[in-house]
């Protein structure tokens, strides 16, 4: 019994190394066939998902050469702060020019830059940098009391699933990324006109007051929707922005 014992062990550590010595190679990175002077956003910046979650749209780069011409056969690198994924990762641009990939969000709230890069003929990197929003449990909260409440005025597009107002009205209520004006508004002062209306604070009197409506941890999570999603950023101590 301990003879055959040894030898089904000896067997198993043979064909473990057989195994082992044939798996496959890690893929090579793709080589590029051209190179070009400069890349450009087809599509997908700005896009706004939950924490942990892939974006609704890909990110869509262009590489072009010195004369604003699509280069096929270009190599392009993703890179992001740290639990930010790209599917794929690296890649080389097709007949027109580009490269789409699919950005999954790290754990963390706040704003992530992304980076494409590419090389020139001369080996000389090309940076393009983008900007994503991750919404956490109270962003995304706001962001939909938002769409319940709040986009129909403050968003001047409609969509198929929603008719702004925005161009019936007189006063135009500004949108929740107009960074230059909202950004000026303290939260104070932002819970008071959702709270009570704009005559609360001498500001139209077009904008209802949603007291009787929200709670006051749901005004909350609106505020903290506007000041991720304003533009240009909100800067405010305590902020959490996503790092590298």
């Amino acid at each position: 019994m301990k003879t055959d014992s040894l030898t089904l062990l000896a067997l198993s550590i043979l064909v473990c190394n057989i195994a082992c010595s044939h798996q496959s190679a890690p893929a090579a990175a793709p080589k590029p066939t051209a190179f070009g002077a400069a890349l450009v956003e087809s599509s997908g910046g700005k896009q706004i998902g939950a924490v942990g979650t892939a974006l609704s749209q890909p990110v869509v780069v262009q590489v072009n050469d010195d004369q604003g011409n699509a280069v096929p056969g270009a190599r392009v690198e993703f890179n992001g702060p740290a639990g930010v994924s790209f599917d794929p990762g690296i890649g080389i641009t097709d007949s027109s020019g580009q490269l789409s990939t699919t950005v999954t969000l790290g754990g963390m709230a706040g704003r992530y830059e992304v980076t494409a890069s590419t090389l020139t003929k001369a080996q000389k990197k090309v940076d393009l940098k983008l900007q994503e929003l991750a919404l956490g449990y109270q962003q995304q909260v706001g962001s939909q009391i938002n769409d319940k409440y709040c986009a129909r005025c403050h968003d001047p597009e409609s969509t198929p699933e929603r008719v702004s107002n925005y161009d019936n009205l007189e006063t135009k209520p500004h949108a929740f990324t107009e960074g230059d004006t909202l950004n000026k508004i303290s939260d104070a002062d932002l819970t008071a006109i959702i709270d009570h209306g704009g005559a609360a604070l001498n500001k139209s009197a077009l904008m209802p007051p949603y007291g009787y409506t929200l709670s006051k941890t749901e005004i909350a999570a609106v505020i903290s929707y506007i000041r991720l999603v304003s533009d240009p950023p909100y800067q405010a101590s305590g902020m959490v922005y996503a790092q590298k």
